[in-house]
């Protein structure tokens, strides 16, 4: 299971398999050996790794200044030999001081209100939320401008589970999005079951061990097991 921060999480949530968590605050030595790394290279690869640099500093600095608490890219193999790319990330909205549960209604029926959303109450085992899906535009990662100097955009499928449980002062946000729009029911699924084991307690000592001795992941995590296998 994932923290979301340290020593003290305010809640726990298990990746699916196929996902890679992102440093959201990558350590001055990490960046500096990544950047004399890169310094290190041939020159027919270096330029394609600066790109690859830029576009997670500007993750980075973009997942920061929203808040974001975690964040993993998921990579699987799709039906034409080649890699769906799916980015999962976690957040909190303050309840500003009134109940969380109402707080969330409210956030409900205001993302029901919008015609291009297909939203549905969920009961998840951490307690009392909703799912909203939707095809919405956003500008391309990686593509160089138009000639007008616009950023080119392109459609991505996107579902955001909004959760909060008993005693709890803020909302949970669970996003993911994809550009694989055919894969929308397996995506769905796949964050469904991330849903399904956030937790607002420690599900440390819920650990199992296996008969080699060795300490595993509970039913929790395995849950947030996924469609691609």
């Amino acid at each position: 299971m994932e923290r979301t921060s340290d020593p003290v999480p305010a809640y726990w949530y298990g990746l699916p398999h196929g996902y890679l968590p992102l440093d959201l605050d990558p350590p001055v030595e990490k960046l500096t050996a990544l950047v004399n790394h890169l310094l290190g290279l041939p020159e027919e690869t270096r330029n394609q790794a600066e790109r690859v640099l830029r576009l997670y500093a500007g993750v980075v600095t973009t997942l920061n200044a929203h808040d974001v608490q975690g964040c993993a890219i998921g990579l699987h193999p799709d039906d034409e030999g080649g890699f769906a790319q799916s980015v999962l990330t976690f957040s909190t909205v303050p309840a500003s001081g009134v109940n969380a549960a109402l707080a969330l209604a409210d956030l409900a029926v205001t993302a029901a209100a919008d015609p291009e959303k297909d939203v549905q109450p969920l009961e998840l085992p951490c307690g009392t939320g909703f799912l909203a899906v939707e095809t919405r535009s956003t500008v391309a990662p990686g593509r160089p401008p138009e000639e007008d100097g616009s950023l080119p955009e392109e459609p991505v499928w996107q579902g955001t589970i909004a959760v909060t449980g008993p005693g709890i002062s803020d909302i949970v946000v669970v996003q993911l999005v994809t550009p694989a729009l055919e894969l929308a029911d397996d995506y769905r699924d796949v964050l469904l079951g991330v849903g399904h084991t956030v937790s607002f307690t420690d599900p440390s000592p819920a650990e199992k061990t296996d008969g080699a001795g060795s300490t595993g992941p509970g039913a929790a995590a395995d849950t947030a097991k996924n469609p691609f296998g």
